[in-house]
């Protein structure tokens, strides 16, 4: 499986997503507008030309000098990396002859997963996660995403990413590079596979951190819940969603390459493609299983907290209901009748023991409630951590990608 590398926090902030984000175009605008973020990064060409026998890796400086590796014996791989620049763009929509509302998916993020069929060339919009580098909790699942679009064309593949250098394609280029596998002898649709079970398999490794991450969130609801546990069950619920929300059209995306008939992916990539569909399918249904135990850990969350409240409650009442008799007695011992007016009246008032009697019987209550409530059991204390009534969650240490 592709190995996924890390990004800086600092460089990816801007790319962190909310469950809720997507891009819609202002009432009125013209179609095929591009919006530039003025915090893009101003795109970089990459030219990976390779066949059986070699490989070479230009750096291009603008995008008419992609025209060559358009029609080229060879196989060619156009990798352009940054968002930043209008004029390169819509440069580059020129050389590959991409329609204004194509360009406009391409560079104007996030755009939803999919596929289109356009004369000469195949569309393909996907999504990529990628860990944070610098987590000061091992547990933080947090991740950045980024869209990266592919043109496929008869000899050669374009991909748009949003951001260069960060990605999880290394191991892609070092089989284009070493001649690793069958990579060489292949065509383009046979790299777009590639690079899309690259970008399916990177879900792995967050998947992973995410298991790592409920783990520790079980010990925690069930042993000492807090209100910052809950605040970390809702962000685990809001990220697991927007995991969803990414591999979800992707699925989609995937089944129709393989179904389409498309004249630019051949019967054999066909083949790769349902494996890649595979792990797909296999990462939604883990996606969707972490979405039901961070459920069931705040359902957990909501029992510990009604089992301490209930705690409290009791050791309420039990001392309620020792001090309600004693509050009884001192209670009628304190009104102020005057025993001389009647011998009705108080008559313990004049005794040389009542108060000590009082005293003594205020006690032996006391000691006989406590004992009752001691053989009833509610004096018991519980000798494990756990809340009683509470099943002790089981750490989970079977493989993501294994789950079936």
């Amino acid at each position: 499986m592709p190995s996924l590398p890390s990004v800086s926090e600092g460089e990816k902030n801007k790319h962190e997503e909310s469950y809720l984000d997507y891009y819609y175009d202002e009432p009125g605008s013209i179609p095929g507008t591009l919006i530039i973020e003025e915090d893009a990064v101003i795109p970089t060409i990459v030219a990976i030309d390779y066949c059986e026998d070699n490989s070479t890796r230009v750096l291009i400086k603008t995008p008419e000098e992609c025209i060559p590796y358009l029609d080229s014996q060879s196989m060619s791989w156009l990798d352009v990396q940054g968002l930043g620049s209008e004029a390169i763009l819509q440069g580059i929509g020129t050389v590959f002859h991409l329609h204004p509302l194509l360009l406009e998916d391409i560079v104007n993020v996030p755009q939803r997963p999919k596929v289109e069929d356009y004369e000469g060339h195949l569309v393909i919009i996907a999504r990529m996660v990628m860990l944070k580098e610098h987590r000061p909790d091992p547990t933080d699942a947090s991740f950045i995403s980024e869209q990266v679009s592919f043109v496929l064309g008869k000899s050669y593949l374009l991909t748009v990413q949003e951001e260069p250098e960060h990605d999880c394609f290394d191991t892609v280029r070092d089989r284009i590079r070493t001649n690793k596998g069958a990579i060489r002898k292949q065509g383009a649709d046979y790299l777009a596979y590639t690079l899309l079970d690259a970008i399916i398999d990177g879900f792995f490794p967050v998947l992973e951190a995410y298991g790592e991450r409920m783990e520790a969130l079980e010990s925690e609801v069930v042993a000492n819940p807090s209100p910052h546990t809950l605040k970390k069950i809702y962000k685990i619920k809001r990220e697991l969603l927007t995991l969803r929300r990414a591999i979800w059209p992707q699925r989609n995306a995937i089944n129709r390459l393989i179904r389409d008939g498309s004249p630019l992916i051949s019967d054999e990539v066909r083949i790769y493609l349902r494996d890649c569909y595979d792990h797909t399918i296999q990462v939604l249904d883990i996606v969707e299983t972490y979405r039901e135990l961070a459920g069931g850990l705040m359902e957990v969350y909501l029992s510990s907290i009604s089992n301490q409240t209930n705690e409290v409650m009791k050791l309420l009442t039990v001392v309620s209901s020792i001090f309600i008799p004693l509050t009884f007695i001192v209670g009628v011992y304190g009104m102020n009748f005057n025993p001389e007016r009647s011998p009705w009246n108080m008559p313990e008032l004049n005794s040389y023991w009542g108060y000590p009697s009082v005293l003594a019987v205020m006690m032996a209550i006391a000691i006989v409630m406590i004992f009752l409530f001691w053989r009833r059991g509610w004096f018991n204390t519980v000798s494990s951590n756990h809340p009683p009534g509470q099943i002790t969650p089981q750490p989970s240490t079977q493989d993501p990608k294994t789950l079936d």
